[in-house]
């Protein structure tokens, strides 16, 4: 799931704070949840769109199946590095593909979205015939398909996402790129560079980006790609002999090493306050793969079907993956409902796929899965830009049908999990019976309201911003959340935040189009309804077993606000058998986390603990009569 939709703080002047401890490289965005929130967004599905308020598109996301598609050959002018502009509205958004695939073998590509810090997201459906590329960027829902021009340099042709289509040119990228040293380098060190540590159990990919001024002077950037925190500049940097030293003065963090005779690979050291690890870069403009131990491979010993479904109005049909175990059946099953945002079947975000990981463990444990695309995203129609919590929730209903009258299902031992606005959406199901039992993960129990100031205050005060600017930016949300109440018309109202915004100073620092997505955001359908949700009166309907489970960690929904009043509410409800737990040092994803903060996500290899998948599997098996 995502920050509450990603907009629970509208914004947030830019500050430096410096890192605490040993590998918090994002204390540029630690410091400004503004930053922290759209780098969270992005990172659940607004990859290229971004909520672009200018074009009034929304970002879509749908399932990577497999991240290729095999061709029995193609013609190497495809393969390489290609760079393009996407321009939505006054946004531009610069587009880096690589693509690759050797002769009579299938086409791999995947894409960079440098400006919003997205990077590696894996192409599918990859084509080419006649001189057409085609591929699909499956975590957002954008397909391109271009033509390559007579002289292999470039591919003109047409974006589309949300259902709309945008001109996009790629160019090759010169013999100068993909990390190589520039003509006019001063210095072996020019050029860009990738590299990994670890700390613990997140792996940090860092990029280096150096050059030259005018005045022939070195200067350097540093990215930490699974953290969102671009372009932190050099405060200090040279190269002299093959020994490089720089340093990041906003995160104290030193670096030391050798570079090779071959000057593609520099050995060396990065130390942050008083910790040292050994840190190597290689010269290449492609980023490290990401690493997700817990995604099951191909092939599962198990049946995956694709299925698709209508809602009751007739207004989407949604495309799902249905799982079923080995053998004839028939078998008890689960429904999984996503959380807030453009979220496709497998929940995709920061790199993970919760979902895949859920589905792949329940199913090995005797138990069908059905998962699912929401409306708008991926394979499934319909318009996910005007649908609320309500209408989500509608089309859950139409799944959990779809489920029950299922051939090879028992429809008396069907279960639904929720995750985050998930968990709002399965007790609205239970209370409707003909639910065995359900599972609330990471769940609210408040008001949207008070679910997002309370997640901007943590977020704030866990990277460390001084209390005196965390009350002034909550003051900044409570007055946008009044004007969003008081002004129903969408226009008006933006112009209305944009105004206050602008009046506030809170927007300095910050990207235009970070900032119109996040005003976009708030004068959405979505927003405006779940602002005033209250979940407490579905929850005291609920009968049905539940398990509920929070992280100790959470910063979006906390465990400590929320569990009690979830359990006071099942309790009332007269519900027989709850099982009510707070998860140690979990954050919001269930992963185990060090400051609990968004930012971390990313970085983090586990998906979803095992303790988590542990308590969900049995829980499900003992209702299920396995």
């Amino acid at each position: 799931m995502v920050s509450i939709h990603g907009a629970g703080t509208l914004l947030r002047k830019s500050k430096v704070v410096r890192a605490k401890k040993f590998g918090d490289l994002v204390s540029k965005l630690g410091g400004d949840p503004l930053k922290m929130r759209v780098y969270w967004a992005f990172c659940n599905g607004a990859l290229l769109l971004a909520w672009s308020a200018t074009a009034a598109a929304q970002p879509t996301q749908k399932q990577a199946a497999s991240g290729t598609t095999g061709q029995a050959a193609h013609p190497a002018g495809v393969q390489g590095e290609w760079e393009g502009e996407l321009v939505v509205g006054e946004a531009r958004m610069k587009l880096v593909l690589h693509v690759s695939g050797e002769k009579g073998r299938e086409l791999r590509a995947r894409l960079d979205s440098p400006e919003q810090s997205v990077y590696g997201m894996e192409a599918s459906a990859v084509s080419q015939a006649q001189g057409i590329l085609r591929f699909e960027i499956a975590s957002v829902g954008a397909s391109f398909e271009g033509k390559l021009g007579a002289d292999g340099r470039s591919m003109t042709g047409a974006w589309k996402q949300a259902g709309q289509s945008f001109p996009l040119v790629f160019h090759r990228q010169s013999g100068n790129s993909a990390g190589k040293k520039p003509v006019d380098a001063i210095s072996q060190l020019e050029g860009t560079w990738q590299g990994a540590f670890q700390n613990g159990n997140m792996r940090y990919r860092l990029q280096l980006h150096v050059t030259h001024d005018e005045e022939k002077k070195l200067s350097g950037t540093l990215d930490s790609l699974d953290q969102g925190a671009n372009g932190l500049p050099m405060s200090e940097l040279s190269e002299r002999n093959g020994a490089v030293h720089f340093e990041i003065a906003m995160v104290t963090g030193v670096y030391e090493g050798t570079m090779n005779a071959a000057h593609n690979a520099i050995a060396g050291k990065w130390s942050q306050n008083q910790d040292t690890v050994a840190l190597e870069f290689k010269r290449s403009d492609e980023v490290p793969a990401l690493r997700r131990p817990q995604n099951p491979p191909k092939p599962y010993p198990y049946k995956e079907e694709e299925v698709s479904f209508q809602n009751a109005s007739g207004t989407a049909t949604l495309a799902g993956t249905l799982t079923m175990p080995e053998g004839t059946g028939p078998f008890p099953a689960v429904l999984l409902v996503a959380g807030s945002g453009p979220q496709n079947r497998d929940e995709f975000l920061a790199g993970h796929r919760p979902f895949l990981v859920l589905a792949d463990a329940l199913v090995r444990k005797g138990i069908a899965v059905l998962r699912y695309d929401k409306r708008g995203i991926g394979k499934s129609t319909g318009d996910f830009s005007t649908a609320t919590t309500e209408d989500f929730s509608a089309d859950a209903e139409a799944a959990l049908g779809f489920l029950k009258g299922r051939k090879g299902i028992l429809r008396e031992k069907v279960g639904v999990l929720g995750h985050s606005e998930g968990g709002l959406i399965a007790p609205l199901l239970a209370g409707k019976d003909g639910v065995a039992w359900i599972v609330l993960l990471a769940t609210p129990a408040q008001t949207g309201e008070k679910t997002m100031l309370a997640q901007s205050r943590a977020i704030a005060e866990a990277a460390g911003m001084p209390i005196a600017q965390v009350a002034q930016s909550l003051d900044v949300d409570r007055k946008a959340y009044a004007m969003v109440r008081e002004e129903h018309d969408a226009a008006v109202l933006e112009k209305k935040l944009d105004a206050m915004v602008i009046s506030s100073g809170m927007a300095e620092g910050s990207m235009p189009a970070s900032v119109q997505a996040q005003i976009h955001m708030l004068s959405s359908p979505w927003f405006r309804y779940f602002l005033d949700y209250d979940p407490l009166p579905a929850l005291k309907k609920v009968k049905c077993p539940a398990l509920v489970l929070n992280g100790s960690k959470d910063l979006q929904v906390s465990a400590a606000e929320n569990l009690p009043l979830i359990q006071k509410a099942l309790e009332e409800a007269g519900d027989k058998e709850v099982a009510v737990k707070e998860m140690p040092d979990l954050n919001h994803l269930l992963q185990h986390a060090d400051s609990g903060t968004p930012a971390e996500y990313g970085a983090i290899e586990e998906t979803i603990s095992a303790e988590v998948l542990q308590l969900i599997c049995d829980w499900a098996a003992k209702h299920s009569g396995l």
